[in-house]
């Protein structure tokens, strides 16, 4: 671990600043100088993974070694009873390791971040400190009113008047009668030593110190001056100026965080959340594995880069990325200014300088990453929370453009920031014995939800393309066959969503039909996916999270986010989740979004809208799930590919066009089925349910749908920009006047149930494939876009009838006075009137 040059040597020939300690100090620690007009010197630790790149094992194994000492120390009873409590910035990584090592215990860091909302359960100073006050802000206040051990970890433990001071506060108000302080190295003088002993007498508890190497700094007179006049010569010759990008490649990489994990301990960090991390680490870092699999290099040197307070995360991640085979460093940004010197001697021998770019209360001042340049990285992979992805942090000047200048490759990875679901704000209890939440307060998200499905195990798109917010239901018997789900569904005796029609398999003459269309249209809907996409970036979000209405809205999604990606760059995150007419949407899947993204940048995308009785329902639903106390935010309008209805404002045409995607079933959709809600299967805290179709990969075309139209994306390209720019511009207002067509042709004919009246080519289709039709009514010389129609009407023995003055191209009707003893000429039950 030591240098053949002490990288303390720089400081020590220059102030005469020495460390007195045992033999493991040197390889701890270096030394640095900063401008702090409290502390000139710096101790540079060479195993936390702040200012120097270093292996993950190292940095994870030395906090984790700590806490296997406090375990020893405490015994297994009193460490299980403990709660451990980091300091930001710099020790929330190693108390979060160290907590690690004791076992399955809370952990709680400080922090100097406000979040909104989240009451503050106490505060202390940092006297030496770059940035001083400290927050403490646990989602359950009464984490540090637990009677067990509390064990306190710092990086350094200098004088211990943080630490003392913090202890002193807790213990007026939470008594216990045991206390831990943590730290990398000991570096009190023998003055500060005996001030703890005094103190654990005047508190009346035991205070114990765990440290890995115990040393002091002997500082000469004047020490303070002369530091800071040479931090001061130093600038002048080397004035901070930001890094600007030479052009290493910028990426952005789905982690996939697990739900409900917090991002740190800033808000505390449970056993439970532990366990769900660990099950989730291997998939994230062969996500990001993945993601480098094309670098320049066999075996790429990776740096994690984390973000100030946002230490643990990064480190189990470039842990994980290292125990795959990597070869990985890893450290974090900080506030800190410390001078760098390009000497071995020195420890801090590179800074790259940028803007915060978290929104900090304190202003957009510099921030700092040391030893990154010129550290023959690779690849640097920067973990930031969600609060932190901001424009600063893309601007030409910022941190990712910094980082570009010195590596080939950035893979930015966004852990999604943690915001507390529900906080007692309640007064503190008296004592020091935990009470129970009150029942008011709403419930937090089903430990049960699981990660979104993804393909191949489940669908036949790629992984990337899209995450199912489904449960998967494929060894479930659900099909019934269409004549009975249509005559329980008009009986009242049953809901659409309990079960499967049977999967039409359709004819070669079908298929080749399907794929001629696809052929001819490919081009109009390719400008249709980027005139909604356009639009949706203008209008919605920089970033939207594409959530569809699975299944119809699924293939459009893919499609929106390959636009995004191949016009943009941009690596849009995308769901499919279950909407039920009548039942509304799954609200798990609404809470799971909640707490990986913000509900604002939720852009719900469905296939094309009808009469719009869907776009109804999902403003119900939302409506109605915010007033229960679920997250708020969302925003219930549809973006759609076809709006023939006239029912929203986002859309990428309103002409009722053959979408070749509604021609089919599961087989142009990644081979799932459409989505079931049945009481026996979906619990009240279960995700809706789906099927995988495995069995007909043979006639999937789901792919050569997605890549048909993406192909046609660079020729229509200069007709999406002027279409984007006219509507924009334009007025977009539903005028629902597909709705009152239905109602007309409801009355007109003898119908009188909307839900059976089924407009427009899209809506026609399913009615052939699913339902039990009665008859179609086709606008009076439609084209080609009705050959699908009219064959599948063929087919089931179904009247087409022409009508002059229909705003769609056609509707499909489902007569109410369906009996199973009518048949059409295929022999296929029909209705009767």
């Amino acid at each position: 671990m030591q240098d053949a040059v002490w990288s303390g040597t720089w400081v020590a020939e220059r102030l005469d600043v020495r460390l007195v300690g045992d033999e493991k100090l040197r390889g701890l620690l270096g030394l640095a100088l900063r401008r702090n007009p409290k502390r000139a010197h710096l101790l540079v630790s060479n195993v936390l993974g702040k200012h120097v790149p270093q292996k993950p094992s190292v940095v994870y194994g030395s906090g984790f070694a700590l806490g296997e000492r406090v375990l020893e120390l405490l015994g297994a009873e009193a460490a299980a009873r403990s709660v451990v409590l980091g300091y930001a910035e710099t020790a929330t990584g190693l108390g979060h390791a160290v907590a690690d090592g004791v076992g399955l215990v809370p952990y709680l860091h400080s922090t100097r971040r406000q979040v909104p909302g989240t009451a503050s359960a106490g505060g202390f100073e940092e006297s030496h400190s770059h940035a001083t006050s400290h927050l403490l802000l646990p989602e359950n206040p009464r984490l540090l009113a637990a009677p067990g051990p509390l064990v306190l970890v710092d990086d350094e433990f200098s004088t211990g008047n943080t630490v003392l001071n913090t202890i002193r506060a807790l213990h007026d108000r939470y008594p216990r009668e045991r206390y831990v302080i943590v730290a990398l190295v000991d570096m009190r003088s023998p003055e500060d030593r005996g001030r703890l002993a005094e103190f654990a007498a005047e508190i009346g508890a035991q205070v114990d110190l765990v440290a890995m190497a115990t040393g002091t700094v002997r500082l000469p007179d004047g020490v303070l001056e002369k530091g800071q006049r040479i931090v001061e010569e130093y600038e002048a010759a080397t004035p901070l100026v930001p890094a600007q990008r030479i052009g290493g490649e910028v990426t952005r990489v789905d982690l996939r965080w697990p739900a409900r994990v917090p991002d740190g301990g800033r808000h505390g960090f449970t056993p439970e959340h532990r366990v769900r991390l660990e099950a989730a680490l291997p998939g994230m870092a062969a996500r990001i594995a993945d993601e480098l699999g094309d670098a320049r290099v066999p075996v790429p040197r990776i740096l994690v880069l984390g973000f100030e307070e946002l230490m643990y995360a990064p480190l189990r991640l470039g842990l994980a990325l290292e125990q795959g085979g990597a070869d990985v460093r890893y450290s974090t940004t900080t506030r800190s200014p410390v001078l760098a010197v390009d000497d071995p001697g020195y420890a801090i021998r590179t800074r790259l300088v940028f803007p915060a770019h978290d929104l900090p209360d304190d202003g957009p001042g510099p921030r700092f990453a040391y030893n990154v340049a010129g550290g023959g990285f690779d690849a640097v992979v920067a973990v930031v929370d969600s609060a932190a992805d901001t424009p600063a942090l893309h601007a030409p000047d910022g941190l990712l453009d910094a980082l570009a200048a010195h590596t080939t490759r950035v893979l930015l990875a966004v852990v999604p920031s943690y915001v507390p679901e529900r906080q007692d704000t309640r007064p503190m209890p008296e004592t020091n014995l935990p009470e129970p939440l009150p029942e008011s307060l709403p419930e937090p998200l089903p430990e049960s939800l699981p990660e979104p499905l993804r393909g191949p195990a489940f669908s036949s798109y790629a992984p990337d393309d899209v995450g199912w917010l489904l449960q998967d239901l494929s060894g479930v018997e659900l099909e019934a066959p269409t004549e009975e789900r249509e005559e329980a569904i008009q009986a009242g005796g049953a809901h659409y969503a309990e079960s499967l029609p049977v999967e039409y398999q359709p004819s070669e003459q079908y298929q080749q039909l399907f794929h001629a269309a696809l052929q001819t249209s490919a081009a109009r809907v390719a400008q249709a996916v980027g005139t909604v996409t356009e639009t949706v970036l203008a209008e919605r979000s920089p970033r939207p999270v594409l959530v569809s209405l699975a299944r119809a809205g699924t293939p459009v999604g893919v499609l929106m986010r390959r636009w995004a990606q191949h016009r943009h760059g941009l690596d849009l995150p995308h769901y499919a989740v279950s909407i039920v007419r009548g039942r509304g949407i799954d609200t798990n899947a609404l809470r799971w979004l909640a707490a990986h993204h913000d509900p604002a940048d939720v852009v719900f995308v469905d296939g094309w809208t009808g009469k719009g009785a869907i776009t109804r329902e999902l403003a119900e639903a939302l409506s109605a799930h915010e007033e229960e106390g679920g997250s708020p935010g969302f925003n219930p309008e549809i973006a759609v590919l076809a709006d023939p209805g006239g029912c929203v404002g986002t859309y990428g045409t309103r002409e009722d066009f053959l979408i070749p995607s509604a021609c089919l079933n599961s087989t142009v959709s990644g081979l799932i089925s459409r989505t079931v809600l049945r009481a026996d299967l979906v619990g009240p805290d279960d995700f809706h349910g789906g099927k995988f179709y495995r069995e007909l990969a043979g006639t999937d075309v789901s792919a050569d749908f997605v890549d048909t139209v993406a192909a046609r994306f660079d020729e229509v390209a200069d007709a999406v920009d002027a279409e984007v720019k006219e509507l924009l511009s334009a007025d977009r207002s539903p005028t629902w006047e597909g709705w009152a067509a239905v109602e007309r042709i409801s009355e007109e004919y003898g119908i009188h149930d909307v839900n059976l009246v089924k407009p427009g080519v899209g809506e026609t289709t399913r009615v052939l494939l699913r339902r039990v039709p009665w008859k179609i009514l086709a606008r009076r010389g439609a084209g080609p876009d009705l050959d699908h129609v009219r064959l599948l009407a063929e087919q089931r023995g179904v009247p087409v009838e022409e009508v002059d003055g229909l705003p769609y191209t056609c509707v499909g009707l489902i007569h109410p006075r369906f009996t199973r003893g009518a048949t059409g000429a295929d022999g296929k039950a029909v209705a009767a009137k």
